[in-house]
């Protein structure tokens, strides 16, 4: 019988893949990948997920872009909030108001605050106080990036006008002038409208709500419960930088988003404090019998 060798590189192998479904992810959407991306750094920012939302770090200083990837082979409507603003129009953030169409598969970067068909101010994570939202009165909703994801109505085609059968064209005066050659309009169907109400698969249920307000009060009391390490991250209005935009028409499928994406960030330090980020626990070495025999090798190479 041949010895079998016994090695600790499939027993790490096997422990690494296990710890694969703990890893953050980087993108999220279901209509659409929604990703931050450090622009300074080129790098997209970990998801994490923890207190039923989730989170990314933001690096203090620098500027940041939320890449959206339309999944669909249709178009679709991004209307994008930060800090609850509308960074189109910079309202306080509402579903019904402008946003970013999407060609089908179309990925595209938005950068910061628009100020014109052509430039933007740039996003950059700051001091909140720096924040604009802050600087505008609105503070209350900092710290969170939202998508709200809209498809679009089908074309319809214009109904056809269909004469009457020439049997039905005589009315009761014998066939006067006025009877003669008239052509009957038929109503159009009804048809889905942006005014029209929601279906209701994509309105969110009040038990939902519910459970959505309750995680986001959770995750607050456990920020405020903990002193956090640093001040919170806002959003600047950065450098004005170039970026040209066209104007189109979209008409949504129905008066509610079909898709919400919501992403919170602060500092990596405010979110190891708050329990969001989970480093791993130093643990002092483990002492041996036999510490020279215990490391397997075989032959190393030359020099």
């Amino acid at each position: 019988m041949k010895p079998r060798l016994l090695t600790l590189p499939a027993l790490a192998t096997l422990a690494a893949l296990l710890g694969l479904s703990h890893l953050p992810v980087h993108a999220i959407g279901r209509l659409a990948d929604v990703t931050i991306v450090d622009r300074d750094t080129g790098a997209t920012l970990p998801v994490h997920y923890a207190q039923g939302e989730y989170w990314v770090a933001g690096r203090p200083g620098a500027r940041y872009a939320i890449t959206v990837r339309n999944r669909l082979d249709e178009r679709v409507l991004a209307v994008p909030s930060v800090d609850g603003v509308n960074v189109l129009s910079g309202e306080t953030a509402a579903w019904d108001q402008g946003g970013y169409v999407f060609s089908p598969y179309e990925r595209y970067q938005i950068t910061g605050w628009r100020k014109s068909n052509s430039e933007v101010a740039a996003f950059e994570f700051s001091h909140i106080a720096n924040s604009y939202a802050a600087r505008t009165g609105r503070p209350a909703h900092v710290g969170v990036i939202g998508v709200a994801l809209f498809r679009e109505q089908p074309p319809v085609p214009s109904p056809a006008v269909v004469p009457e059968p020439y049997s039905q064209r005589r009315d009761g005066s014998h066939g006067s002038a006025n009877s003669l050659g008239r052509l009957r309009e038929e109503p159009a169907p009804a048809l889905p409208s942006a005014q029209s109400a929601p279906a209701p698969a994509a309105a969110p249920s009040p038990a939902s709500e519910a459970e959505s307000s309750a995680r986001s009060m959770s995750a607050d009391s456990a920020a405020k419960a903990a002193p956090m390490p640093s001040a919170k991250l806002g959003t600047a209005h950065g450098q004005r930088e170039t970026s040209v935009v066209s104007h189109t028409t979209f008409t949504r499928l129905q008066l509610r988003p079909n898709e919400i994406i919501s992403i919170r960030y602060d500092s990596r330090e405010n979110l190891i404090a708050a329990g969001v980020i989970r480093e791993p626990i130093a643990r002092p070495p483990v002492p041996s019998a036999f510490p020279q025999s215990d490391n397997l090798s075989y032959v190393p190479d030359p020099r």
